[in-house]
């Protein structure tokens, strides 16, 4: 049982000074020292109140009759991986099966801005995350939701948050600083209400994120970063990685199940040798079928291993730098006196294996399988009834009246493996007086789903290569989580829309008006309160089915989900319009020729 600092301190010394036993010891271990990035062979390491008591040559002293012994065989002894900046709900799964997915992986803290269940409930969605963290054998640390909706006047979320809530949210027990700031333009214009939430951020001494999705790197960048954001996760090329270390920020190299974008910054360590204690690496967003078969925060330590960093470069920066950025190095991140006794036991840094888990003094996973309980919280009745409609929905909501023989539309563009989209124009045909999808150029469409308005909005999408009469819809739609549906098939993307507003919420696929697939997410529209696997097998058919309608993008789930981000360039879709990131402004689907 993990206690304060301050009620184990008496016992760690005892522990320590060979005069007490304590409640785990690891033997024999090669001690990964991220504070002096070296390794140190035949280390034993005395655990406490779930708190490292002592490391060093020998801690037999510290065995007595009731303490756990475990035999390191000379492995690695790494500390527990950090994940800095991710988003819970975007493996579709509660704080409690994210937990249990990514306990065997290695990963002992979160940092999760849980903006997408804000979105949807506000305050109270905020809380009830929390509340499922706080109870979990690992440290999940909450970070308040900035911006719901992330850009006024361009969308409208389900519950707004307000400046007031913020600050009352800053005094709770699991919130360690402000979510990721994503109205960039805002704060750079000097947003009462932005800079207001940074500050009492501030104030109460925590941790401002960031998300400055913008390559300009002139004054609206400087204008960001004097605002107060302490990080951004948005940086894709090693000049905009340097660019933010340069002026005090950590840089967050994200691997998410469609971000790539450790690679194109990584060399600003293995080629320029800069410093990499601002350098942190993070998911973002993971697919729980990349978290069951892939990994967590161990495939991105590897990914950085594999693109030319040193391991313990690598390491370090999924620990101690992490651990360091959010004013925690004193509690966590590292194999040392006082902190969280999170351990890993791997045979080998370069490939990092995760053989053992120890996470707040307790083996916590072996060889891949969890051995502890992640708790559950009882989501209530508002939590899962959040999807409406108001209405049934119908083919001809899906339409774009048009007059004349063809129009130039505007195309939302996907760039496979980023978040940014491409601003592109298409000449479609016109039949019957509705504008007709041609071969990439797909419908779009985002239908209100919070108060059952019935509202729907129109537009075209490409890059997904669907082929034959094809729907996919989402209400995970990436931020104001309205619903999203992407087709060929105006009958087909109908028939997907209702379908979920009938089950509450998820991901599905229609062809020919019959349904092939589907993610059940009966939670805010969001999460599943199913065990990962499940939930991983029923995420898999989604991406086999969206497959077999022709679509051949790397993760296309997660690219369908995010077609709603108002805040990153450079074509977006909102419940209010079509919308132009670049300008933040919405304009009109039809260009005037």
């Amino acid at each position: 049982m993990l206690k304060p600092w301050i009620e184990a301190q008496a016992r760690l010394v005892e522990i320590a000074a060979g005069r007490a036993p304590a409640d785990l010891v690891i033997r024999g271990g090669v001690w990964v020292n991220v504070h002096t990035r070296e390794t140190i062979p035949a280390t034993d390491v005395a655990v406490a109140c779930g708190r490292i008591a002592y490391v060093g040559p020998d801690a037999g002293s510290a065995i007595g009759p009731e303490t756990q012994v475990i035999d390191a065989q000379g492995r690695f002894m790494v500390p527990g991986l950090i994940d800095a900046h991710m988003h819970v709900e975007s493996g579709m799964l509660t704080p409690a099966g994210f937990a249990a997915a990514v306990i065997p992986h290695g990963t002992t803290t979160i940092f999760h801005d849980p903006h997408e269940i804000a979105n949807v409930m506000g305050l109270e969605g905020v809380r009830l995350m929390r509340d499922e963290s706080l109870i979990q054998p690992i440290s999940m640390f909450t970070q308040m939701p900035s911006c719901a909706p992330s850009a006024p006047g361009l969308e409208t979320t389900g519950q707004p948050i307000t400046e007031g809530e913020v600050a009352q949210a800053m005094g709770w027990d699991g919130i360690i600083g402000l979510g990721e700031m994503m109205n960039f333009p805002g704060v750079a214009a000097g947003d009462r209400q932005m800079l207001a939430e940074i500050a009492a951020t501030r104030a109460a001494g925590k941790t401002v994120g960031g998300h400055y999705a913008s390559p300009d790197l002139g004054r609206p960048f400087h204008a960001y970063v004097a605002g107060g954001a302490a990080d951004d996760h948005e940086t894709t090329t090693e000049a905009q990685g340097i660019a933010r270390v340069r002026q005090g920020m950590g840089c967050m190299m994200r691997l998410g199940s469609a971000w790539y974008d450790v690679q194109t910054q990584i060399t600003a360590i293995t080629e320029k040798g800069l410093d990499p204690r601002f350098f942190i690496l993070c998911t973002d967003d993971s697919h729980s079928g990349t978290l069951v078969h892939d990994g967590h925060m161990d495939r991105v330590v590897r990914h950085a291993i594999d693109c030319g960093c040193d391991p313990l470069v690598a390491i370090q920066m999924a620990t101690i730098n992490a651990a360091s950025h959010f004013g925690l190095e004193r509690e966590l991140g590292s194999i040392t006196p006082g902190r969280r006794a999170d351990v890993i036991l791997t045979s080998d840094l370069a490939t990092l294996p995760i053989e053992l888990v120890v996470a707040q003094g307790q083996v916590v996973a072996e060889a891949g399988q969890l051995l502890v309980d992640c708790p559950r919280i009882d989501w209530p009745d508002a939590a899962r009834n959040s999807v409406h409609l108001g209405r049934a929905l119908v083919a001809d909501d899906f339409a774009v009246a048009a007059q004349g023989q063809s129009a130039q539309v505007r195309v939302i563009g996907v760039v496979e493996n980023q978040a940014p989209t491409k601003a592109l124009t298409a000449e479609l045909p016109i039949t019957g007086g509705v504008i007709q999808a041609q071969g990439d150029t797909c419908h779009i469409a985002l239908v209100e789903r919070h108060r059952g308005t019935g509202g729907v909005v129109n537009g075209f999408v490409s890059g997904f290569g669907y082929q034959g009469r094809v729907a996919v819809a989402s209400t995970v739609a990436h931020d104001s989580h309205h619903m999203i549906v992407v087709g060929t098939d105006r009958a087909s993307m109908a028939a997907a829309a209702n379908h979920l507003g009938d089950i509450g919420g998820g991901v599905t696929v229609f062809r020919d008006g019959v349904e092939l697939a589907t993610v059940h997410l009966p939670i805010a529209g969001l999460m599943s309160d199913q065990p990962a696997m499940e939930v991983a097998r029923d995420a898999q058919a989604i991406v086999k089915a969206m497959q077999n309608c022709g679509c051949q993008l790397n993760n296309a789930v997660m690219q369908h989900v995010l077609l709603a981000l108002v805040v990153i360039p450079e074509l977006r879709i909102s419940d209010l319009g079509i919308v132009d990131v670049r300008s933040f402004e919405l304009v009109d689907l039809i260009v005037d020729p």
